[in-house]
């Protein structure tokens, strides 16, 4: 088992300008399969051109071992600050979708990815659906969630 480390990339931390849409959402972004740091990069972009959501920051990244199934490499994780006009049901089909098209292949839960979206707060919302939790269980669990989060709120960012 590594340790956790806390690093930088030109998109982690940052912020970014605000479009005025209606609502916000934390998301978790996690990944251990490639070049992560630059795929998490990839995916602020197309977030921010996409115009269905758009990233207003980023929080440091934080590269910690993996949990449940542990023989597979590193993760790296953080948050993402987003506002969108879609419902949360909405923003987590979209977010599926951007997974999708980031090459995430669901072999066994909590295997290897290229990229895992996870809404973790949606305004002010509690959800609980078959689809859809909110906020999003455990999240208080995992430093995977908590550590990037502590960092965006402290003005890390």
């Amino acid at each position: 088992m590594s340790e956790s480390d806390i690093f930088s990339t030109p998109r982690f931390p940052a912020r970014f300008t605000s479009h005025g849409m209606r609502h916000r959402a934390i998301v978790g972004i996690g990944g251990n399969i490639g070049d992560v740091a630059d795929r998490f990069a990839r995916v602020v972009d197309y977030l921010n051109h996409g115009g269905v959501a758009r990233v207003l920051a980023t929080s440091p990244l934080l590269k910690n071992p993996p949990f449940g199934y542990s023989d597979q490499p590193d993760f790296l994780n953080g948050v993402m600050v987003v506002e969108t006009a879609l419902s949360a049901h909405s923003l987590m089909r979209y977010l599926l979708w951007v997974e999708k098209r980031f090459g995430r292949k669901r072999v066994f839960r909590n295997g290897p990815r290229t990229v895992d979206l996870d809404i973790i707060f949606y305004d002010q919302l509690r959800i609980r659906t078959r689809r859809l939790v909110l906020p999003h269980p455990h999240f208080h669990e995992r430093d995977s969630v908590m550590i990037p989060l502590r960092l965006l709120k402290d003005g890390s960012v």
